[in-house]
């Protein structure tokens, strides 16, 4: 029996955190693919990634590759086309980019990973207001 180690804990305790906060956005947006969508994401990308090269001493590469494509089946769902409106594509973006941030993660870079999670939060958040604005116009 194998017993991860504190840095994996500690990995996906972030990936918690980092796939909470893009998540709660999306939460507060009333969009399909919330909090616990994201966090599960999130945190699935980072444990198949240390799983993945830690324990089978996988390409990491090949682990990301595989994950991207997956998670772009998932996103691929939850986009919704209704005459020549389309919804979901930001989700679908999102839930994308959160398994992105879950394999940085996963493969040690912390750092890249929170900056790029505030990125994602600061596109959401200012593009919803960007949004509104032109809607006023």
């Amino acid at each position: 029996m194998i017993i991860p180690t504190t840095e994996q804990i500690i990995k996906l305790l972030i990936a918690i955190a980092l796939g909470g906060i893009v998540g709660l956005e999306r939460e507060k947006m009333h969009k399909p693919a919330g909090l616990r969508t994201h966090i599960l994401v999130c945190v699935g990308a980072a444990l198949a990634t240390i799983v993945s090269v830690d324990y089978f001493g996988a390409d990491p590469a090949r682990i990301a590759a595989a994950i991207m494509t997956g998670i772009g089946f998932v996103g691929a769902g939850a986009i919704i086309a209704s005459g020549k409106d389309i919804h979901g594509l930001t989700t679908a973006a999102s839930i994308w980019t959160i398994a992105a941030i879950g394999i940085a993660i996963g493969v040690g870079y912390y750092i890249l990973a929170a900056i790029a999670a505030v990125l994602v939060l600061i596109v959401l958040v200012f593009g919803k207001i960007g949004k509104a604005i032109g809607k006023k116009e």
